[in-house]
This record gives C-alpha cells, sequence and structure tokens, in this order.
C-alpha cells in the first residue's frame, strides 16, 4: 500500500466531511414542514440547469400542493461541468446529457420551449411556441449569453470557426472535432476574459485536459493560454499540475506579460494581443467576455454591468420583486459562478419561496460551493467554501473550506480526482436522474 503522512490522511478526511457538509448545507437550512397554503399558486422556473432544475425539484418537495412549470428548450440539458473530459476523451459525450423524465415524474411541468419574454407587470412570460404563462412567482436559472464584439472581430459568426465551447453543446462537440483534425506539431490557442465569467477554474482545467489529450494522440503539439489577467482560481495548482504532468506542452500568458487578445481573425485563426503582438492558431478557442442570459435582461433585473444583482437571504432580485435569479447569470461575490453554487442557491430560493407562500419564518441563508478541477486521470484539485447572509451581503464563513494544498502527493490527487467523480454522479441524481 502507498505510505501517507497524518498530515495528508487528515486533510483527505476533512476535505471528504467538508464535501458531505457542503452538499447538504442548502437543504439543513430549509424546513421539511413546509407546506403551501394556496394549491393555486403557479412557480414558473425557467432554465433546466444546476440552478433551475434544482429550484424545480426542491420546491415540490418542500410545497407539494404547488404548481410548478420548468421551461427549458432543450429536451437534453448538456452541463458545463465535465465537458472538459469529454474534449480529453475520457467522457463520452452521452455520460454529460440529462433528461428531464425525473422531474415529470415528480409532478413538475417540464416544457420545451424558449423564454423569449417577461411581463412582470402582469406576471406573465411569453414562450417561442406561441405560449403565455403566467406566476405567482418567477424563477430565472438563464445561464450566460457571450458579449460579441467585446473582442474586436469576435462575434457569433466568427465562434463557426474559433469556438469559445462555454456553452455545451454544438460548440463543445465542434471543439472536439477540430482537436481531432489537428496536425500534430500544431498549437492550441486559448483566449480567457477577464473576470467574473462562467466557471473561474474552466479554462485552465481545460488547458489540462487538451493537453492530456495531445500528450496521448499528438505529442509534439502545444497549447498556448492568453489571459486578461493576472492571477486565476488554484493558479499554483493548476500550474504545478501542468508542469508534473505535460512538461513544457502548456504556456501561460497574463495580462502583465501581453496575454489580454484584442483581435481575432477567425478566417485565419490569428489573435492579436494589447501590445500588438499576433499569435497564430491551429485550433482556436476564444472565451469571450460574458453577461447574464438574455431572459434576465428582458424580464428587468439586469444592471449596468449585464449580470444581475440579488438579495443575499433569499436570491430574490433587487429589481423586481417576486423573481428569482440563480446561478452563472447574478452577482453574488465571493460565491463564485459554479454548478455546485447555483445547486445550493436553487435550494435556498425554493424554501424561500415556500416559506414566503405560507407566513413562516425564512430559514437561515447558508450556502456551498467545491469546484473540482481534473489536470490527469488521476490528478485533481478543488477549492470548497461555505457562505451566509449578513447585512445584504454574502460573506464566506471562516476555515469553511480552503484549497487542495501544494505538498499533498500522489494518493491525495488522486483522492481528489475520484472526490470530483463522485460530485458529478451525486449532483446529477440528485438534480435530473432520480
Amino acid at each position: 500500500m502507498p505510505s501517507h503522512s497524518v498530515d495528508t490522511i487528515d486533510t483527505i478526511d476533512r476535505r471528504a466531511v467538508l464535501t458531505r457538509a457542503l452538499a447538504g448545507a442548502a437543504t439543513v437550512a430549509a424546513p421539511g414542514w413546509v407546506r403551501a397554503q394556496n394549491a393555486s399558486a403557479h412557480v414558473v422556473v425557467i432554465g433546466g440547469g444546476f440552478g433551475g432544475a434544482t429550484a424545480a425539484r426542491y420546491l415540490r418537495e418542500y410545497a407539494p400542493q404547488l404548481r410548478i412549470t420548468l421551461v427549458e428548450p432543450e429536451p437534453r440539458f448538456f452541463t458545463c461541468p465535465f465537458s472538459n473530459l469529454y474534449l480529453a476523451g475520457l467522457r463520452s459525450w452521452e455520460s454529460i446529457g440529462h433528461g428531464f423524465d425525473g422531474l415529470r415524474a415528480a409532478g413538475i411541468d417540464v416544457i420545451h420551449a424558449r423564454a423569449e419574454d417577461v411581463d412582470s407587470s402582469a406576471r406573465a412570460v411569453k414562450l417561442s411556441n406561441g405560449r403565455s404563462l403566467n406566476y405567482d412567482r418567477l424563477v430565472l436559472s438563464p445561464g450566460v449569453d457571450m458579449r460579441w464584439n467585446a473582442i474586436a472581430g469576435y462575434d457569433e459568426q466568427a465562434a463557426q470557426k474559433a469556438p469559445h465551447a462555454w456553452k455545451a453543446g454544438a460548440q463543445t462537440q465542434l471543439l472536439r472535432k477540430q482537436m481531432a483534425a489537428m496536425d500534430d506539431g500544431g498549437t492550441f490557442v486559448m483566449t480567457i476574459p477577464d473576470n467574473p465569467f462562467r466557471c473561474p477554474p474552466g479554462p485552465y482545467e481545460r488547458a489540462a485536459m487538451v493537453a492530456h489529450y495531445f500528450k496521448q494522440h499528438k505529442p509534439r503539439s502545444k497549447v498556448l493560454l492568453l489571459d486578461a489577467k493576472d492571477n486565476f482560481s488554484k493558479k499554483a495548482q493548476f500550474q504545478q499540475g501542468w508542469k508534473v504532468l505535460y512538461g513544457d506542452m502548456i504556456e501561460w500568458v497574463g495580462l502583465a506579460d501581453d496575454g489580454l487578445v484584442t483581435r481575432v481573425d477567425a478566417a485565419t485563426l490569428e489573435v492579436e494581443t494589447n501590445f500588438g503582438t499576433r499569435h497564430k492558431a491551429s485550433v482556436l478557442n476564444v472565451i469571450p467576455p460574458q453577461k447574464a442570459g438574455f431572459i434576465a435582461e428582458r424580464a428587468g433585473v439586469t444592471d449596468a454591468s449585464g449580470w444581475v444583482p440579488v438579495r443575499a437571504e433569499t436570491f430574490e432580485s433587487r429589481q423586481v420583486k417576486g423573481v428569482y435569479v440563480l446561478g452563472d447569470a447574478t452577482i453574488a461575490a465571493p460565491m463564485p459562478k459554479s454548478g455546485f453554487a447555483a445547486n445550493t442557491q436553487g435550494k435556498l430560493a425554493a424554501a424561500a419561496i415556500a416559506t414566503e407562500l405560507t407566513g413562516r419564518p425564512l430559514p437561515a441563508a447558508v450556502y456551498a460551493n467545491t469546484c473540482y478541477s481534473l489536470i490527469g486521470t488521476d490528478y485533481g484539485i478543488s477549492v470548497a467554501g461555505v457562505y451566509r447572509a449578513q447585512e445584504g451581503k454574502l460573506i464566506e464563513m471562516p476555515d469553511s473550506g480552503g484549497v487542495s494544498p501544494m505538498d499533498g502527493n500522489a494518493a491525495f490527487r488522486a483522492a481528489e480526482a475520484r472526490y470530483g467523480a463522485t460530485w458529478y454522479a451525486a449532483i446529477s441524481a440528485d438534480i435530473w436522474d432520480r
């Protein structure tokens, strides 16, 4: 058996316990006795991802007499978490897809259509199929949209040649095809935006997964990261892992070293940086600046930043009463934009809506996040935290989590990789697959 120091064993055990605690934090805060008194109350949830599907699921549990309608355009939801593993060849495409039969079986009306508009005065949602849904409470979990042309030359048409792949779907599959077609010895160039954006560690995990694929199939290739900032989530841990597993295959260039990309030429697969340096790619992955999904703007809940300010205690919009917003679309720092975060926000918002309809006291607002990143098949790292509402703002609770230690041995890194896979299976079952 491999040997472990006492400190390493204690750290693995602590993080395993913390992960289990985080997974249930929002559920514990929600009162199990909630029963909606008004059987005619109707809650419409827009978005079938980590936030919206969770809110619908837990509203059904907390308030079984409510009418709940979930609006999601796609019949199968493909997750951004673990889509990087699909790029690496470590996951099949179908393994990150989830259907909605479990939610239907729970008594939730699932409509596959696009929410086109919200009339908050009339409390009505207009759908792409021509229907209009009236609501008593509205939950939005709209994800993100790209800020087209925030980088000169990068619009929706350019994304067909230089995919962002920052929404799991056709863009992800396109990027995978481009990687497979690339000649050995080519350069995969990724541009990374400044904060805030969906999944702060995501680009750096993607770099590792692309390098993993290249190491197996195109070992003379390179990965060049051009970053609009000088620091990023789990930076030291990522750079350590890149070096251990991939040597010099991955090169990261931060803002101070001319990493800010200001122009994209998708036709030639070239980018230009702030200092005028040009980089030619064999495969070009442009992750542009982002904003809340468009339905949030139509609902009137975004501010000048393009994101949604929310009340920390409930995730109700600060601008439109009766509308709750979850996940990546929100301004919720220090809580990150992650699937785990959206899941816990969905549970708390569901509890807040249910208690509001009964006149009961609001549950304590405690939220959690754990983000696992895979660097190699047996090499994982993570960051975790617990958050609570205080005077209308979110604060991180002291000593509630932390980042994987730099001195973790091989057994520790392998354990974190397993924890990540277990987390994904557990949260998928909790939301969609039960």
